[in-house]
């Protein structure tokens, strides 16, 4: 315990535990849907249609039957989607929350309950049972000449705790000899250092790289010491690798960001009247005489941003493209511009790191 104590304080601030950057195969979520009628609205409900097919579904399953050819039309009731997530190791009994949202022409939900609907998984199983008030955030006015007024989105509500779980899913969690961790961005490096953490904090051979994403990890049999297993593991501080340089650029938005590991190439910028260059050069400082120092040489970049001439001047070599962003923005260059010239950059060549458009 103690050696294990000291691996743990010996890290430094930039470790991430292992449950931050990490998740176990087969421990995760199950998405549920449903159909259900949300009753009870104030006339904002469904005018017709499927849902008058629903309506007299559900009576006739409580021994009303209504005459032949006869739909009822009720705008107190809406057809809604009902969606939510089941969590890992979730048992009967207990409660999630749940979404419900008008598949119909409701014009809102506010004041609606919804009646005992099934939620079911991908393989078809009922897991759980949602029914309850609905609590809106919406709310949508209408006058009699067409005006209206709506604020947030009246057709989707939420119920806290709204449905209990019927069926529990079966985990791979408490069976086999291993246990497979995926780390959430993958990284050889970072993989490799996982299985080293880990191996030195228990032994040789305990974990292994598989591939960029999965460490392979030997684990007890027993359910009960594989949850204190996994308590221990999960709490482990591992220093992740640096990412790969990226640019990511927002068309929509105008939003741009740099990671730290992006380099340019030498190289001399024009963009209409602006003209941004990039010098780096070195700079030697001697010690005093007699002091027994040595000489030292440090870097020293130049950066020069004409914005009028549009004449174009290189220099060799290039400087990191943070240093290109900052001149290029201190002529008020709009995010449109820095764009093109990011985009002109990576078409030369010239851009040491992938360019992300979303």
């Amino acid at each position: 315990m103690l050696v294990a104590l000291l691996l743990t304080l010996s890290f430094t601030a930039s470790a991430e535990r292992l449950k931050d950057i990490s998740s176990v195969a087969g421990v995760r979520v199950n998405q549920l849907v449903g159909y259900g009628l949300v009753v009870g609205l104030s006339g904002t409900g469904d005018k017709g249609g499927f849902t008058s097919q629903t309506f007299k579904n559900m009576l006739g399953q409580f021994g009303v039957t209504l005459p032949t050819g006869v739909n009822p039309q009720s705008k107190n009731i809406a057809a809604v989607s009902i969606h939510a997530e089941l969590p890992p190791f979730a048992k009967p009994g207990q409660k999630l929350d749940i979404t419900i949202s008008s598949i119909g022409d409701a014009s809102s939900l506010r004041g609606g309950s919804l009646i005992l609907a099934p939620l079911k998984g991908a393989d078809g199983q009922v897991y759980a049972i949602a029914q309850g008030n609905l609590v809106v955030g919406g709310l949508g006015v209408q006058g009699a000449d067409g005006s209206k007024i709506t604020i947030n989105v009246p057709s989707v509500g939420r119920i806290p705790s709204g449905a209990t779980v019927e069926r529990a899913v079966p985990s791979p969690f408490a069976t086999g000899d291993h246990l497979v961790m995926n780390l959430n961005q993958p990284d050889f490096t970072t993989s490799r250092r996982v299985a080293e953490r880990i191996n030195a904090l228990l032994g040789p051979d305990i974990a292994t790289s598989v591939d960029a994403t999965s460490i392979r990890i030997r684990a007890p049999r027993d359910a009960g010491q594989r949850v204190t297993y996994m308590s221990v593991l999960e709490n482990l501080e591992v220093i992740p690798a640096e990412e790969t340089a990226k640019v990511i650029i927002n068309s929509r938005t105008g939003t741009i960001i740099i990671g730290q590991n992006v380099r340019v190439s030498p190289v001399a910028i024009t963009h209409g009247g602006l003209t941004v260059s990039i010098l780096e050069d070195v700079a030697a400082s001697q010690p005093g005489a007699l002091s027994g120092g040595t000489t030292v040489v440090a870097p020293r970049s130049g950066i020069e941003v004409d914005a009028d001439s549009g004449h174009m001047f290189a220099f060799a070599p290039g400087a990191s493209l943070n240093d290109i962003v900052e001149a290029v923005n201190n002529v008020g260059v709009a995010p449109g511009d820095l764009m093109a010239i990011l985009e002109a950059l990576k078409q030369a060549g010239a851009l040491k790191a992938e360019l992300v458009v979303i």
